[in-house]
């Protein structure tokens, strides 16, 4: 069973990490095209609308595979993840039928219009339709991230003893959820800085062949201001999102920090350790003073509860999460029995603690120690993963906001002297591929902290499965594989082709690779 379910993740971590290739780029090379093309409306300069059409038919590429490879990800919620679907369907469901409904129809409607209806209809007209396609971009964004921070902090939410599912209870507390907001914005924002770092950088390109300057120095000083607010508000969502991942999913932070001890205030924050996972301990730690503190929970007074006191705590919410299931074994039988069933409902919150023993036994009633001690070690995910997946991912968060600090201070005012900074240039082109670098890292900091939870703290991963053969599994990776593969090369050749001839394919005839060259 063990097999099955790591095989299952494993295709669907596969699917959503080839969909995440093309969705940072979407979400924000959209609001590019937005600023673009205003710019094009409020001064009449038809360089503005060449680069709008020029960035927008890359636009255009990446929107078109981001669609295809993610149209199969919600179909294995009922193919690889039958019992999930089934046990929190009716709130899980919500917020991705909003998203089809609203925001999918909204940006696959207009973005048609933004590609056909430039000689239909007025300057002003055009830019709302991009503007449309902005916001259903976005939009898509927040519901499906509504549905993700659900999994991450379940609000909202009751445990319905007789029908044996999750319940919505409050949408507003699910929509609103602090968790789903902070991780919204920051992967939004993220979006913004990879369109900008992209757009940066082949602008840089185009600077250091001496091709196309006038439309390159536009696309560079357009991308470096808005990379710079965007890395501003990465920096400042990243730290909001850590501060709920505190108060919400505390075995998660203490695996990213590598906290096995609780610590008193002011903690230190490891810039670089050796975590052993089997030893629960830090082999080789170096830490710089008070900045945990001011990093985990904006506090220099308060303790930093470690790993091991979690477990501890953990595994007394496993033996009541045991008397919860036996309980409800009880109700089952006897589903008119109002006070077994007001017992149930008071003990609800246990009751994925107590599911976690289920992959070691499925009589309750014979429970060990060692069981109960076992199933509370694994609400702690694996520590060094996670500990280096998340300094990747804030290294480089830092690094974007350097190069578009510089970007912007050199190429803004009277002095501009970025394109005599061939370094910079360099910098900006060979910096294109690691926003998605930053984005994987995020992402699977967020997903395989969760475990062992696909709701945290009320459905164990391994409960989640449905009932496949190795062989189905293994089948359906290796075609998902393949056939997302050869998207991925399809896009990269139209994206390198595409780029390499820059805005001499819009077939303008003013443009470096064609005849009429505006020197």
């Amino acid at each position: 069973m063990e097999n099955l379910v790591d095989l299952s993740r494993l295709q669907f971590a596969i699917t959503a990490m080839y969909h995440f290739i093309f969705v940072p780029l979407t979400l924000g090379m959209v609001w590019i095209l937005v600023i673009m093309e205003s710019i094009y409306v409020i001064t009449g300069k038809e360089i503005y609308k060449d680069m709008t059409k020029f960035w927008g038919k890359l636009f255009g590429i990446n929107f078109a595979i981001g669609v295809t490879t993610g149209l199969t990800m919600e179909f294995q919620f009922g193919t690889n993840w039958a019992y999930y679907s089934h046990y929190v369907g009716d709130i899980f469901g919500v917020p991705l039928a909003i998203e089809g409904l609203m925001a999918f129809f909204l940006e696959s409607t207009f973005i048609g219009m933004f590609f056909f209806a430039w000689d239909r209809v007025s300057k002003k007209q055009h830019l709302l339709f991009t503007v449309l396609v902005a916001i259903g971009s976005n939009l898509s964004a927040l519901w499906i991230l509504v549905a993700n921070g659900w999994m991450q902090d379940p609000v909202g939410t009751t445990f319905n003893p007789l029908t044996m599912r999750m319940e919505l209870s409050s949408f507003f507390d699910v929509l609103f959820s602090p968790v789903a907001q902070a991780k919204f914005f920051h992967t939004t924002c993220a979006g913004y800085v990879t369109a900008s770092v992209f757009v940066l950088g082949i602008s840089s390109y185009y600077i250091l062949k001496k091709q196309d300057l006038p439309f390159a120095r536009r696309s560079f000083k357009i991308s470096a201001l808005f990379g710079l607010f965007a890395s501003i508000a990465v920096i400042i969502m990243g730290d909001q999102s850590g501060l709920y991942v505190y108060h919400a999913q505390p075995t998660k932070l203490v695996a990213i920090e590598g906290i096995w001890e609780t610590e008193q205030a002011p903690v230190g924050w490891s810039i670089f350790a050796i975590p052993d996972d089997k030893g629960m301990t830090n082999k080789f730690d170096v830490k710089i003073p008070y900045v945990g503190s001011l990093i985990l929970n904006h506090d220099l007074t308060s303790p930093i509860i470690g790993a091991k006191e979690l477990i501890a705590e953990n595994a007394v919410k496993v033996e009541k999460g045991r008397e919860a299931l036996l309980m409800l074994e009880a109700l089952q039988k006897d589903r008119q029995n109002t006070q077994l069933a007001y017992e149930v409902k008071a003990n609800s919150e246990y009751l994925g603690y107590g599911l976690l023993l289920k992959k070691y036994t499925n009589d309750l009633n014979n429970v060990t120690p060692d069981m109960i001690a076992k199933a509370a070690r694994d609400t702690v995910p694996g520590v060094f993963p996670l500990f280096y997946s998340f300094r990747i991912m804030f290294a480089l968060g830092f690094s974007f906001f350097l190069l578009f600090l510089i970007a912007a201070w050199t190429s803004y005012g009277k002095n501009s002297s970025y394109e005599k900074k061939t370094w910079l240039l360099k910098w900006a082109l060979w910096w294109i591929p690691t926003p998605w670098i930053a984005c994987w890292a995020g992402w699977f900091v967020a997903e395989y902290g969760r475990q062992p939870w696909t709701i945290y703290g009320v459905l164990p991963t391994y409960q989640s499965a449905s009932s496949l053969t190795s062989g189905e599994l293994i089948f359906s990776l290796t075609g998902f594989f393949v056939i997302y593969t050869a998207l991925l090369i399809v896009e990269l050749w139209l994206m390198f082709k595409y780029a390499k001839l820059g805005p001499s394919s819009l077939g303008t005839g003013k443009y470096h690779f064609e005849k009429d060259q505006v020197k």
